[in-house]
């Protein structure tokens, strides 16, 4: 599998023989890199959804893949649960507590994500910390996610300045490294942080944590074209994303809609219900629909 790095502006591309681009038509494509090429050929937008990974439990996670998969989620972002998500609101605080609760360790995991492989090829990203891949060891983490069927990883607290060694391994396993730019990165950083990411850019529309917000931030449509004006790869806007109104205005500025507080606290509120999947699934469908 490959996961591109960020591609080259097309007045760059011209000085190469061969043009990145290239890796699109390649049969062992990165599920992440395959889902975004297909959708920009389609003129369509991508769809991510975070949950917490266990919340309630490991077979949910499992069973909310599989029923994102059917109703055209696009990316499944798994939050990894921690003791200390310092970039979480308290809806997602209280996901990961949960998790933690349930018993979800990184490698129970990874053996629910090999067995949603066994049904799905939902591109899926881990969204954690690096203190849970530091305890495991970069090299053996990475390398296990690989195994179990991950895609990518989006780790909160590593910066790109940092990564060197991180990248290097991400890319020999295939996996896609997505990096974060938030709306005070300055231009300059920006440049060097889209440069070295891979699979697609995160852009966090808000300053502060995660949760549910009651509009879109107003400076959405400059700051994405600020940021398309340095990079080929896809765009994802996440954090304070609500309801299909917020989800159909990002998505038209953006090349993806990154929704999770307002789907974590659909499974709050039905964690104990019988029938969470098809309650959470069907709230999910309405925010699928105002994208697509």
């Amino acid at each position: 599998m490959h996961c591109r790095r960020a591609p080259l502006k097309s007045s760059e591309l011209l000085k190469l023989e061969t043009p990145p681009l290239k890796l699109e038509t390649d049969p062992h494509m990165n599920r992440i890199v395959e889902r975004f090429a297909s959708l920009r050929s389609a003129q369509k937008k991508a769809f991510v959804v975070y949950i917490g990974a266990g919340d309630p439990h490991l077979d949910a996670t499992r069973q909310l893949a599989l029923a994102f998969d059917r109703i055209g989620v696009d990316v499944l972002e798994l939050g990894v649960p921690f003791s200390d998500p310092l970039a979480d609101g308290l809806v997602n605080q209280l996901a990961a507590q949960r998790g933690l609760e349930s018993g979800t360790t990184p490698p129970r995991l990874l053996e629910t994500i090999a067995a949603i492989r066994t049904e799905s090829q939902i591109p899926i990203v881990l969204y954690i910390y690096f203190n849970l891949i530091h305890k495991v060891g970069l090299a053996s983490f990475i390398a296990d996610c690989a195994r179990a069927g991950v895609d990518g990883l989006l780790v909160l607290d590593l910066p790109p300045e940092e990564s060197d060694n991180y990248e290097a391994l991400m890319q020999q396993s295939g996996l896609c490294h997505i990096y974060l730019v938030a709306p005070t990165t300055p231009e300059e950083r920006m440049l060097k942080i889209v440069r070295r990411g891979s699979g697609f850019i995160y852009y966090i529309s808000r300053e502060g944590v995660t949760g549910m917000q009651s509009q879109v931030a107003s400076n959405l449509a400059s700051q994405v074209a600020k940021i398309r004006s340095h990079t080929l790869l896809p765009i994802a806007v996440g954090f304070g994303i609500s309801n299909p109104d917020q989800a159909r205005a990002v998505a038209s500025q953006a090349d993806g809609c990154v929704v999770g507080s307002a789907v974590v606290h659909q499974i709050a509120q039905h964690g104990k219900s019988p029938d969470l999947v098809a309650r959470v699934a069907a709230f999910v469908k309405t925010l699928v629909d105002a994208v697509k």
